[in-house]
């Protein structure tokens, strides 16, 4: 359980600039602000003791601090980054077995692994989980840097006739050139929305073109799905939100899905909506996403067979970052009562009774899970976003999935090394980048896209 400043900075660095934003805006404009943050900190601590008692847990490890200068500060040597002697094998099976064709892997193998990620990780999804009905609230005209454009605000409303005291709706845009006459690829991001009036100071806006506009310069549209319109970011929300509609309100049982896998069930009701789309070619549909939503879009990839490309940026641990690592952000920071809502609360263990080095399954065969599907991995340089994303281990999440997407006929990473910062591997299924910038995507979407047109 860790103190109240590793806890905010932890926050910090694991939360894109926007949506920090975004939080500052709602804490200057709203009185009531700091008694309802209030509120939302004492559900979550009961619903975070709920868990601990269910799993019979009287401990939890601290994680390290982010904040380099305490005394408690996440590694960030190398030389001690890998304690761990080995790591579980994509291409062995439970049995002992080899998996050595193709069919094996899809028949056998793969089912192995998303079982672990369902119980012990992630979190599962219920099996009935209710309909989503699409309205479409407007369609209007509009302009990103001089390219005509059309975008349509949409809401899905979730079918709440089994528990009507729960209402969600998913909020979705989807954003097309104007001037295109066939069905265009999408590139769908996991976002959010500034209040009505919100201004990005001007000092802290993005230079150069923006990535709509390089999408629509492409010919490419765009979406952007806001994950806590329909599942809260933190543990209070566990009893409400699509989560709490399945459970009609009550505490999650150890293997219940997370936020995370909760915010990619939303992904995947978007796609079903632009299966019903004429403007959306639905065979080149990519996933987006940053930090926290980093990780989303990796467990969206893996678990949503519709997306054919994932461009994941700074995921850290719990995304692409192989959490055995004793490298920056640790499992028992993501264990904590400020992060346990993305993961199923079975994840919790690891960072009491069990140890990293435990569990089952490691973020390479996540990736792996997404073979034989393209998918670019990104990250910022460490002078500038820091080592707590760690960009090495994410870069290894990639390395150790490409014997996968080598069996299924596909290139993994050109080299086995780690390449200098600003250097693109761009050649095969697996992409990496980690660019000179901060906790961002941007300086890496012109290389996403320029590997992205391979394939669309």
């Amino acid at each position: 359980m860790s103190n109240l400043s590793s806890t905010k900075v932890i926050r910090f660095y694991n939360l894109a600039l926007m949506f920090t934003l975004s939080l500052v805006f709602s804490t200057l404009t709203s009185g009531a602000q700091e008694g309802q943050q209030n509120n939302i900190w004492n559900l979550t601590q009961n619903d975070y003791q709920n868990m601990l008692e269910t799993l019979g847990i009287t401990a939890v490890r601290p994680g390290p601090s982010g904040n380099p200068k305490d005394f408690n500060a996440a590694n960030s040597n190398e030389a001690m980054a890998s304690p761990y002697t080995s790591l579980p094998n994509p291409l062995i099976l439970n049995n002992g077995n080899p998996v050595q064709d193709a069919q094996t892997w899809w028949k056998l193998r793969r089912p192995e692994i998303v079982s672990y990620f369902d119980s012990e990780v992630y979190g599962r999804v219920p099996d009935n989980t209710p309909a989503v009905k699409w309205e479409v609230i407007s369609v209007k005209d509009t302009v990103f840097g001089g390219i005509p454009a059309i975008t349509k605000e949409l809401l899905g409303r979730v079918d709440n006739s089994r528990y009507p005291d729960i209402t969600v709706n998913i909020q979705l845009s989807l954003t097309v050139p104007k001037q295109q006459n066939k069905p265009v690829p999408v590139v769908a991001e996991f976002g959010f929305k500034f209040p009505a009036g919100f201004r990005i100071p001007e000092s802290m806006q993005s230079k150069g073109k923006s990535w709509q506009q390089q999408l629509l310069e492409t010919g490419w549209g765009f979406a952007v799905l806001i994950p806590t319109s329909y599942q809260a970011d933190n543990g209070a929300g566990l009893t409400s939100g699509i989560i709490g509609l399945c459970n009609k309100g009550k505490y999650r049982k150890p293997d219940d899905w997370g936020a995370i896998r909760a915010w990619a069930w939303g992904a995947s009701r978007a796609v079903d909506y632009f299966e019903t789309d004429a403007d959306v070619d639905c065979s080149r549909l990519a996933i987006e996403g940053l930090s926290r939503y980093g990780k989303t879009a990796l467990v969206t990839m893996a678990y949503e067979p519709r997306f054919s490309l994932a461009f994941v940026g700074s995921s850290g641990n719990g995304g692409a970052k192989i959490m055995r690592r004793h490298f920056g952000e640790q499992v028992e920071n993501l264990a904590s009562s400020g992060e346990y809502h993305w993961f199923a609360g079975n994840f919790i263990k690891y960072a009491s009774t069990l140890s990293p080095t435990d569990l089952p399954v490691d973020a390479h065969e996540l990736v792996a899970l997404c073979a034989p599907r393209p998918v670019f991995i990104g990250s910022g340089s460490p002078l500038v976003e820091g080592t707590w994303v760690d960009a090495k281990g994410m870069f290894l999440g990639g390395l150790y999935a490409s014997p996968v997407y080598q069996l299924l006929g596909k290139k993994g990473y050109s080299l086995t090394e780690m390449p200098p910062i600003e250097t693109a591997l761009l050649d095969g299924e697996l992409a990496f980048r980690q660019h000179a910038g901060g906790h961002t995507n941007g300086p890496n979407w012109p290389y996403f896209i320029q590997w992205a047109k391979k394939y669309f």
